[in-house]
């Protein structure tokens, strides 16, 4: 596999954000490299530091000192994977860009396989296969991709794998912020990037017993509501609220609806029926609902102008003639058209068109 296709590209750069969870960065920087460079490709590795972290910064220096050729960038404090991604991202010069996790998660020998899967996609990211772990583990991991795939319409089994690669030109068009680092594949799918699951050896060393907090919970399933609303509804936001909105309106009118029919009808009292407050509550809350997803419309709406929600893969046009060519072909038509006995009589004008352009 080595040279496999990859020769299109000048430069991969490696980006490997360090945060609390790490491993001991020097033999992990040797295992990476080794991988890397049977891609034969010349390579750059910057390490991004998410805060102040001692430890790993004398690891690093030890590296640079010893003549490592790395890069370290590092922040003032923790501000997540996602900033650590684009940090590094700001300081590479490759056009293809290979992310990998700080502790052992696949085996660096299978990285090359990310990195050639790029002739005919445009982020490959890999899922670790086969898959070790508790029930407990493959139970939440199956629940989480099961809700994101419904909800985004998407077919990824690892979305946790930290070893992605990808075009320089997604890094440029897509904003990471928070914890959507995870969701990059998805984020690329929706700007029309192409994306594969790379299945990649799992590392013998990938064992992290970590019970997660209710919190930690609670921050995923909010993720997945933002990453919905972002794949689906970014450009459409009176959809998502319209629809709430409407909903709430119609059980309130409805209420209100069959409290007249009470009144007026049965002559039973409203004035100790909290059923009426409660409708009078649907129906202001589901305008108000309905007035946010208005808002939205035009708020887009102005800034429509400079947003763009595609990428365009190629244009084919049919080439335009040389003038010379052009010239000579208008003086034989001509010719033709007033030396010919059939035409004569009619009018000399010759109306030329173009041919329309051909957009793929």
């Amino acid at each position: 596999m080595k040279g496999m296709k990859t020769q299109q590209y000048k430069l991969l750069s490696i980006i490997i954000p360090v945060g609390a969870r790490r491993s001991e960065l020097q033999e992990l920087y040797r295992q990476y490299k080794a991988g890397v460079e049977a891609i034969d490709l010349p390579y750059e590795f910057i390490f991004v530091l998410d805060g102040p972290l001692p430890d790993a910064s004398r690891s690093l220096d030890e590296l640079m000192r010893a003549g490592e050729p790395i890069t370290v960038v590092t922040l003032t404090r923790s501000f997540g994977a996602s900033a650590a991604i684009n940090a590094g991202f700001e300081r590479c010069s490759g056009d293809a860009i290979l992310t990998l996790p700080a502790y052992h998660q696949v085996e660096p020998q299978d990285v090359r396989k990310l990195t050639a899967a790029l002739a005919s996609c445009d982020v490959a990211i890999g899922r670790r296969w086969p898959r070790r772990g508790s029930w407990f583990d493959r139970t939440r991991r199956l629940a989480f991709h099961r809700l994101v795939n419904f909800v985004t319409g998407s077919r990824f089994r690892d979305l946790g794998c930290g070893a992605r690669a990808l075009r320089r030109q997604v890094l440029e068009e897509i904003d990471l912020y928070g914890d959507q680092h995870r969701f990059l594949a998805i984020l690329a799918m929706r700007l029309g990037f192409r994306v594969a699951e790379i299945d990649v050896r799992q590392s013998p060393l990938d064992r992290f017993a970590r019970v997660y907090r209710p919190r930690e919970y609670a921050r995923h399933a909010l993720d997945v509501v933002s990453i919905f609303f972002l794949v689906r509804f970014t450009k459409k936001p009176l959809r998502f609220f319209g629809m709430f909105g409407a909903a709430t309106f119609s059980i309130g009118a409805i209420l209100i609806a069959a409290l007249s029919v009470d009144r007026l009808v049965f002559g039973h009292s409203l004035a100790d029926r909290p059923a009426l407050l409660l409708a009078v509550l649907l129906v202001v809350l589901g305008m108000q609902i309905f007035a946010l997803g208005l808002l939205g419309e035009l708020i887009i709406f102005t800034h429509a102008r400079g947003m763009k929600d595609y990428r365009v893969e190629e244009v084919i046009q049919y080439p335009d003639k040389a003038p010379a060519a052009e010239a000579a072909s208008e003086a034989e038509e001509d010719a033709a058209h007033v030396s010919s006995p059939v035409d004569a009589g009619r009018s000399t004008e010759m109306r030329r068109t173009t041919p329309p352009a051909v957009v793929a």
